[in-house]
This record gives structure tokens, C-alpha cells and sequence, in this order.
């Protein structure tokens, strides 16, 4: 198995500096608009979402690229990562297999990071330390995407862990080693390597609590939970914090125009924070599971 250890120092550069808490604290945000599906963008392909599952999406921090993870046809086994680039109308293009991070496991939950040379995600490879657990490939200026590695046993455990989002000192994830119940966990991040992680403080529950990303600058998550107050099966539930260093709050449900009385998992938010893009099994659908975006 191959483990991330200093070469992962290099994330902790320029590419990762955080916005100051005094401009992250001025960012302010209206409601949420009614979620449609993301060929509803004008100029998206017909084939972002297909008779197979589409989930996990995720922005890149230019806005650019949409990563997901699918099942369709095309692909090199089980779920696998595929990206659509920004076309110039707006929309989002015909998607294309990330064939330098599939196998043929599993692979899901993509984090492009913003220093645009950074990708994580989760895969049920083997050589790892059991179940799904987090990798990470870096990309080379001439020598394209490295082997993706393993981030190790210290983060990684023998239960299955998904959704990785890292932040300047913290890298967030949820994982199913607390008994099979999914809780969310924190690890610290030295620039060098990753701490042994914790549970999330103020925002797991007695239910599953699953994959979280967080706003660019750390004062706001995005995460899905069955937990009592929602609307039906997994929804989709936010908390916010002062600063990195602040509580969380109480975690509240994005409300009846995000969620539906199914499943909907594993948001993450544009750049700017005005988008947020999300799977769901709700009816209406073009398959098992599609992929949404609300605005605000």
C-alpha cells in the first residue's frame, strides 16, 4: 500500500490559504431556489444524468469542471469518477471517464482542490486498509497525474470511509468505524501529515451522519442525515461556525426545496458559495440516482 506522508506538504502552500474570517464573516446568502435537475443549465449535455446512478458531484474552484461519480456504461468498472467541462454557453459538456484515478473498483466522492493540482477521493481498491477509504493523486506539470495513494491507516480505517474535504489545518470526512453508524470526523493537517481523527464536534447524531464538504473558507458544511426533523430518508443539512477555531451550530435541514422524501446525499458548494450541487433518488428522475443543483 502506498501511504501519502511529506509529499503531501505541498498542499499546504499558497493554493491553500484560506480567506481571512473577516471576509469569510461578511459573506451573506439568501433561501435556497427549488432544486432542478443539472440539465436543467441551458447548454448542459443530455448525458450528465443517464439510466445509471450519477452522484458525488463537485465543482472545481474556477468553475470549470463538474467531477461526479457513475456507474454508466463506458467506464472501468463499478463506479467511477467522470468529469464534464464548462461550456461557453454555461452548461456543462459531455462527460469523460477520469480513467487516471478509475479502476476497476470502486471510485466516488471527488474533491478537485484549489490549487487546481490536488484531487481526492474514495476507492474500494485493493491494497488499502479495508473498505472504502481516501486516496489522493497530485498532477504533474509535464508528467500528468500521479498514482493515486493512499492517505494510510491513521485516517483510514477497516470500516468504510467517504467524502474527503480538506481545508487549510483540517481535513473533513465521514466513516462507518464507530460500529456501522456514520459519523462525521475531523483530522488535523500539518501541511506534513494527517492526524488521528475525531468525531465532529456538535454535528454527529444517534442516526448516520454522512459526507460533508464545507465552504471554501471553513464557516460553512454541507453534509446528508436521516436524523429526526427531516423530510424523508437521507436529507441534506448545514451548520456554520464564527471561525475554524468556533463551535459549530446547531445543525439545521436545508428545508422542503432542497430535500424530498428521498435520499439526497453528498452536496458540495460552488466557489462563491451561490451553488450547490447534490445526488437524489427522488422521482422524476432519469435514473437511480441523478444529479441536482439550488442556488441561492
Amino acid at each position: 500500500m502506498r501511504v501519502i506522508g511529506k509529499v503531501i506538504c505541498a498542499v499546504a502552500v499558497t493554493g491553500l490559504m484560506l480567506a481571512s474570517a473577516a471576509v469569510a464573516g461578511a459573506m451573506s446568502f439568501g433561501p435556497w431556489s427549488a432544486a432542478t435537475s443539472v440539465e436543467s443549465i441551458s447548454g448542459t449535455s443530455g448525458n450528465l444524468n443517464t439510466a445509471a446512478l450519477e452522484g458525488c458531484p463537485f465543482v472545481a474552484q474556477r468553475g470549470d469542471v463538474l467531477y461526479f461519480a457513475s456507474n454508466r456504461a463506458g467506464g472501468m468498472g463499478g463506479l467511477d469518477i467522470w468529469y464534464a467541462a464548462r461550456t461557453e454557453s454555461g452548461g456543462w459538456g459531455e462527460p469523460v471517464n477520469f480513467d487516471a484515478v478509475n479502476s476497476p473498483a470502486n471510485e466516488l466522492c471527488p474533491m478537485a482542490h484549489r490549487n487546481g493540482r490536488t484531487f481526492m477521493f474514495v476507492s474500494s481498491r485493493p491494497g488499502g486498509c479495508g473498505g472504502d477509504d481516501l486516496y489522493m493523486t497530485r498532477r504533474h506539470q509535464t508528467r500528468g497525474w500521479a498514482a493515486p495513494a493512499n492517505l494510510g491507516c491513521t485516517v483510514n480505517s477497516t470500516a468504510n470511509e467517504a467524502s474527503p474535504s480538506l481545508l487549510e489545518t483540517e481535513l473533513y470526512f465521514s466513516s462507518t468505524r464507530a460500529g456501522g453508524l456514520g459519523d462525521i470526523y475531523v483530522s488535523p493537517f500539518s501541511g506534513d501529515v494527517f492526524g488521528a481523527p475525531v468525531p465532529g464536534p456538535g454535528l454527529n447524531s444517534a442516526q448516520d451522519d454522512f459526507r460533508p464538504n464545507l465552504r471554501r473558507d471553513g464557516l460553512e458544511i454541507i453534509f446528508d442525515s436521516n436524523r429526526p426533523g427531516g423530510i424523508g430518508g437521507l436529507d441534506l443539512w448545514t451548520a456554520t461556525r464564527v471561525s475554524t477555531a468556533d463551535s459549530w451550530s446547531t445543525p439545521t435541514n436545508l428545508g422542503a426545496d432542497v430535500n424530498s422524501a428521498a435520499n439526497d446525499l453528498r452536496a458540495s458548494l460552488s466557489w462563491d458559495g451561490t451553488a450547490l450541487y447534490f445526488g437524489s433518488l427522488r422521482g422524476g428522475g432519469e435514473g437511480s440516482q441523478d444529479l441536482y443543483v439550488t442556488t441561492r
